[in-house]
């Protein structure tokens, strides 16, 4: 299965290191949990890390652009093929509508390099053990939050009453 991470992060294959850190960077806060109430942002986020992952490490890109090149070309002959056959029938294949579900990942594509296939798995694994550590940590920010909270308002409630209570006790007294 290869993975776009080029279109990942929205980035040309021709971009330098600082272009990638502030794609990663875009695209991170753009898709991140805070920012997407109410949406499940998970997988992209994983896809992001995942991307920035291999595409930072020197050696990893190097890698990743030989088969991207491989895979681009695989992609362009496939794409031909399709559209000469769809020309005669509308039936849209299972593969392709896989590619519309996930548009970053095409599992008709074997990755050629068993090093970078193993440093894709490891990046996808950091990437899913991250996106888990950003929820937990956001579970845990969102309580100790609730905890201070719920005191504070306590806190203020009680201390409110009190007032109250002097000045009901002030007020008594001066009549």
């Amino acid at each position: 299965m290869f993975v776009d991470y080029y279109s990942i992060l929205e980035v040309d294959i021709a971009s330098d290191l600082s272009a990638i850190k502030a794609a990663f960077k875009k695209q991170a806060i753009r898709w991140h949990p805070d920012k997407n109430p109410g949406i499940d942002t998970t997988l992209r986020m994983q896809q992001i890390n995942e991307a920035y992952l291999i595409l930072k490490d020197a050696d990893a890109r190097k890698r990743y652009d030989v088969e991207y090149r491989i895979y681009k070309a695989h992609f362009e002959q496939n794409q031909k093929q399709y559209h000469r056959r769809n020309q005669d029938d509308e039936v849209v294949s299972d593969e392709q509508k896989s590619k519309t579900e996930n548009p970053f990942e095409d599992t008709t594509y074997e990755i050629l390099d068993d090093t970078l296939k193993r440093w894709m798995s490891n990046a996808r694994i950091q990437a899913v053990d991250l996106a888990r550590q950003t929820i937990e940590d956001l579970r845990g920010m969102s309580k100790v939050g609730g905890k201070a909270m719920a005191e504070a308002a306590y806190s203020g409630v009680f201390r409110y009453l009190i007032f109250a209570i002097i000045m009901f006790l002030i007020f008594k007294a001066c009549q």
